[in-house]
């Protein structure tokens, strides 16, 4: 298999994989507007990480998360543009949504 290399085809592949959902990101949760539910970032876990990173322009960079919550049976994706816009994000939601580096 060829490495997948745009946003896009990680986001067809992951929806083949049942991740449906659309998380939008807010100040203490993750919202999903389709099933009106609120996730705290105790409820869910971050199953894959795809980080895209701008070759001229660091405006390019893009996060890619599958995320489940078992509580509810949802799999969705959200997708960050630019990394994590931490003034308005809850210390609790920046540590859920922390990329380890190794």
């Amino acid at each position: 298999m060829e490495p997948m290399t745009t946003v896009s085809e990680v986001i067809n592949l992951l929806r083949k994989e049942g991740y449906t959902e659309d998380f939008n990101l807010q100040e203490n949760c993750l919202e999903c507007k389709e099933s009106l539910f609120k996730l705290n970032h105790d409820e869910f876990v971050i199953d894959k990480v795809y980080r895209f990173e701008g070759e001229t322009d660091p405006a390019d960079e893009a996060t890619v998360y599958a995320i489940s919550d078992h509580k509810h049976t949802l799999k969705g994706i959200l997708v960050n543009g630019a990394g994590i816009y931490t003034d308005a994000l809850t210390d609790d939601m920046l540590r859920s949504l922390k990329i380890e580096r190794k």
